[in-house]
């Protein structure tokens, strides 16, 4: 009697393992942040078209929300790196409250102006220096370096879901029946995001780095801290000596300023230009909303067929040549289309740069890295925004074509560098690599 043997099939693919509890909890304490984030990026813009018809006043909201970054981002990530990231956090959520509740009560006065709503969003962005560093820093605490592109993507998601799917349209309405109401949901989210932030598990404090399959190992007191001005000055020494993030920084900023430019007055690119009425200017945004979840869901996927590199180079391209052809075709459905592949585009790159920057930088140092970075990425991106206004003085489809062509100028210049970038888990803080 003979018998046959059946081989198996393939085995399935294993399913990746849960991030952990941990990680759930920072994703949770990130949705009430997100949530007063989205309100008053919506808010901002349409509050300044209602008090000035002047582009380079509007646009001015857009410098004033970037402007702290390049004054406060590098020491927002000095304290960081010093102290609990929850207790870091949960400042930046209570007082971003109180400014919040201070914007209704001159909005409720009849005192609100130009001038005092661009104070208010200047604060907001010395707020989110903090509250960005932290949240950043959090992350590598509480999930392997291999699933540090995956968590990114999630944390992009959430904020997506909350800032643009929620927050645009509800704030739009809002706007439109009464401000106040807006302007009180957003002092009301801030809050419970620092108290959800205090409550954040001890692994996500930063003082000991989490070691998978090892004991937690303290980070921040192995050495003796040096002096002030050395301890500004690290994360650029870091950046600077890093044969990697050097260039990547450098490509970072030039492409941000070029998107400044393009997205400084896009909220009169689509009222006056593409004639969307202002109570559906969230609704219609949501095209953006749609391009940038649609890319968190799909960029793992992505970078573990193609590579980091590749995927990196491929929607630097794509995404300013989406805004290229808004504004040389200023059609509702075009820009639609192009403010879905724009944003889209922007996830994927900023998810992907940011678990590089996780993946290469030891973690007593993650803060002011991170500062550094934002320091002169979104610092220089002022620059875009008054350009922005100032070009769309001569049209509002100019801040589009002349942004989008000079972005990709620099994409082109450094496509073989930014292809070339390998992927999180190749990368070693501990070895070989600059400290």
């Amino acid at each position: 009697m003979s018998s046959t043997s059946v081989s198996p099939g393939p085995a399935p693919a294993a399913r990746p393992a849960p991030l952990g509890g941990a990680f759930a909890r920072v994703v949770s304490a990130n949705l009430s942040s997100s949530l007063g984030d989205g309100i008053a990026r919506v808010a901002a813009p349409l509050l300044a078209v209602q008090l000035t018809d002047d582009p380079l006043l509007v646009s001015l909201v857009a410098v004033a929300a970037l402007l702290p970054w390049l004054l406060f981002a590098i020491p927002a990530g000095v304290l960081v790196d010093r102290v609990d990231r929850r207790l870091a956090l949960g400042l930046a959520g209570g007082v971003r409250a109180l400014v919040a509740a201070g914007l209704l009560a001159l909005h409720l006065t009849g005192a609100l102006t130009i001038w005092w709503l661009l104070l208010v969003v200047l604060l907001y962005g010395m707020l989110e220096t903090v509250y960005d560093g932290a949240v950043r820093a959090v992350v590598p605490s509480v999930v392997a370096k291999g699933d540090l592109p995956r968590a990114n993507s999630r944390i992009e998601a959430a904020e997506i879901v909350v800032q643009q799917f929620l927050s645009q349209p509800v704030t739009s309405w809002l706007l439109a029946f009464s401000a106040a109401w807006a302007l009180g949901l957003n002092a009301a989210a801030y809050a419970v995001a620092g108290g959800l932030a205090l409550a954040l598990p001890a692994v996500a404090s930063g003082v000991a780095a989490r070691r998978r399959g090892g004991p937690a190992q303290p980070v921040r007191d192995a050495h003796p801290r040096p002096g002030r001005r050395a301890e500004l000055a690290a994360g650029f020494r870091f950046i600077w000596a890093d044969a990697m993030l050097r260039p990547l920084w450098i490509v970072s900023v030039l492409i941000g300023i070029c998107h400044a430019a393009i997205t400084s007055t896009l909220v009169l690119f689509v009222l006056e230009r593409l004639d969307v009425p202002e109570a559906w200017y969230g609704t219609f945004m949501l095209a953006g909303a749609a391009g940038a979840l649609t890319a968190a869901a799909v960029t793992n996927r992505l970078r573990a067929r193609f590579r980091t590199g590749p995927v990196m180079a491929a929607v630097n391209a794509v995404g300013l040549g989406a805004w290229f052809l808004a504004g040389a075709f200023p059609l509702a459905g075009v820009g639609a289309v192009a403010i879905f592949v724009s944003f889209g585009c922007t996830t994927t790159w900023n998810v992907l740069v940011m678990s590089l920057r996780q993946a290469a930088v030891p973690n007593e140092l993650l803060g002011r890295v991170h500062g550094t970075w934002r320091t002169a990425l979104w610092g220089a991106m002022p620059l875009g925004s008054l350009a922005g206004g100032l070009l769309a003085r001569a049209g509002y489809s100019t801040p589009l074509l002349v942004g989008a062509t000079a972005g990709l100028a620099v994409a082109v210049v450094g496509h073989r560098y930014v292809a070339g970038l390998p992927d999180p888990e190749e990368l070693d803080p501990e070895a070989g690599r600059p400290a």
